[in-house]
């Protein structure tokens, strides 16, 4: 079958579906791989991996243990995969590397991966920084107020600089009068998170040049579909870091692609690792916008796909909408283990011939797997028992110079190995500062020859200078109508500026 990838081989005697396929077609209806560590994960995701690569479909992966970068180069038949062929009856195998592109938050093993403060947006920023309601409330108002006056929020040096403008009492006054109550509280918990964020190296995440969609949506000249690999070992290690990034990657796919509907094959494959540290103390109400989010983001032909080891890591409302299942073996332990098992033996369409679900996930080898996928109508496979065929890449890390390798020959290497700082909020109110110091210094210089100068004005001159030019207690005109312009013109570019439905940056 054309559009068809090859998951396994059944171990059922008289299976109608000897060979057991993940179709292509309904491949953005989401999926779940569970299983214990060990227990062959990763190569399932390998093997979905490179089969949508084949079909021309771009992928992304976060490749936390490092053998996932193995996709880059071809098997070796050797004596541990020659076995595992002869038992599949593969006659056909044919090894080959699949197009890859090694992708970074530090830069390191991959390509820098960066986005602007503004493009996050409050809602993501604030589980970033695990913050409260109310802090996160009043992070709310200095991004909407960013928003209203043209202040680019790229790095953490210009958020860090507008907390401090919102901090100062006068400033403090105005945004809360225009937005809602500035607590100095408040802002001092977020800037002791803020700090918290950069010495934990969040600081290289945020800038410039931000990550283009349209890099991970690409094919090589083969037609074969790019796969995006995050090196995820150090990143792991910061899992509120991890997870609001890859939230981040989502929304920006839910609000960017068209809607396209149901294809032939997907526009976008994206595999979520280690997918419990997406719900893991997740405020209710962003949970409710990532489910929302998985909901409907199928139809803008994007297929996401969690990888975790029990099903129950994800919320019901998100494994409903998960179509296509890969079981690994899970050991009932524990009286956790043992719901978790329950649980997954729940999600699957009965087979008689399987027998009881329960017991056969406890008893899977390594390398087996129970498999469920979507069939002609949106029908779910009654459960099969699988061996997971072997992709054709290499199972297991590369060297470091094969690494350098691949990004050596990478077509964005040169658009964000350097970094940009142009100007933003730092600047601008670095400037704005400096501009209200200066007329107070030079007020105070010579201050002795200027009071004969201010009482040699007296009557109609002096009332009109005060009106116009305003006094140390009160705005005069000029003061007056700068302000309003400023405010004006903020309004008319809020107009252009929209935040989704996870808060990220949206230009109309």
């Amino acid at each position: 079958m054309a559009n068809d990838i090859l998951l396994g081989k059944s171990e059922l005697a008289g299976s109608k579906s000897p060979d057991v396929f993940l179709h292509a077609k309904y491949g953005n209806r989401h999926g779940m791989i569970a299983g214990a560590t060990g227990t062959g994960k990763s190569v399932s995701l390998m093997v979905m991996a490179e089969g949508f690569s084949k079909l021309g479909v771009p992928v992304f992966l976060a490749d936390v243990k490092g053998d996932l970068a193995g996709l880059s180069q071809a098997a070796v038949v050797n004596d541990k995969l020659q076995p595992r062929l002869d038992k599949l009856g593969i006659t056909n195998f044919a090894p080959s590397a699949n197009p890859v592109i090694f992708w970074d938050i530090y830069g390191k093993l991959g390509h820098p991966v960066r986005a602007t403060v503004s493009e996050m947006g409050p809602t993501l920023f604030a589980r970033l920084l695990e913050l409260n309601d109310v802090q996160s409330g009043v992070l709310e108002i200095v991004f909407k107020a960013a928003d209203d006056h043209g202040w680019l929020l790229l790095d953490l040096k210009d958020l860090r600089a507008l907390l401090n403008f919102a901090a100062d009492k006068a400033n403090a006054k105005e945004l809360s009068a225009q937005y809602g109550l500035i607590g100095p509280t408040s802002i001092a918990a977020i800037q002791r998170a803020l700090l918290q964020l950069e010495n934990a190296g969040g600081d290289v995440f945020f800038g410039e040049p931000a990550l283009d969609l349209a890099d991970f949506m690409r094919q090589d000249m083969s037609g074969r579909g790019v796969v995006n690999i995050l090196a995820a070992d150090q990143l792991i290690l910061k899992p509120m870091l991890y997870s609001t990034f890859l939230l981040w990657l989502l929304s920006e796919l839910f609000e960017k692609l068209p809607e396209v509907g149901d294809l032939d094959v997907p526009k976008l494959v994206f595999f979520f690792d280690e997918a419990h540290l997406l719900f893991d103390d997740c405020p209710p109400a962003l949970q409710k916008r990532v489910e929302q989010v998985v909901r409907l983001i199928r139809s803008k032909g994007v297929g996401v796909y969690f990888c975790s080891q029990n099903p129950d890591d994800a919320p019901d409302v998100i494994l409903g909408q998960l179509g296509n299942r890969v079981q690994h073996a899970l050991r009932a332990f524990t009286p956790r283990d043992q719901k978790a098992v329950n649980a997954a033996a729940q999600t699957f369409a009965p087979n008689p011939a399987v027998g009881d679900i329960t017991q056969v996930i406890s008893q899977l080898g390594v390398g087996e797997a129970l498999v469920s996928t979507l069939q002609d109508g949106g029908v779910p496979l009654p459960v099969e028992r699988a061996l997971i065929v072997p992709p054709g890449c290499r199972i297991g890390t590369i060297s470091d110079a094969e690494r350098a390798t691949i990004r050596s020959r990478s077509p964005v290497g040169g658009k964000y190995d350097t970094a940009v700082d142009r100007e933003s909020a730092f600047e601008i109110l670095t400037q704005r500062a400096g501009a209200t110091a200066a007329p107070s210094t030079n007020g105070n210089v010579g201050g002795g020859a200027s009071a004969p100068a201010q009482g040699a004005g007296s009557g109609w001159g002096k009332t009109i200078s005060d009106v116009v030019f305003g006094t140390t207690r009160r705005q005069g005109m000029i003061e007056t109508m700068a302000k309003s312009a400023i405010r004006s013109g903020g309004s008319r570019l809020g107009t252009a500026l929209v935040r989704g439905v996870l808060g990220s940056l949206l230009r109309k």
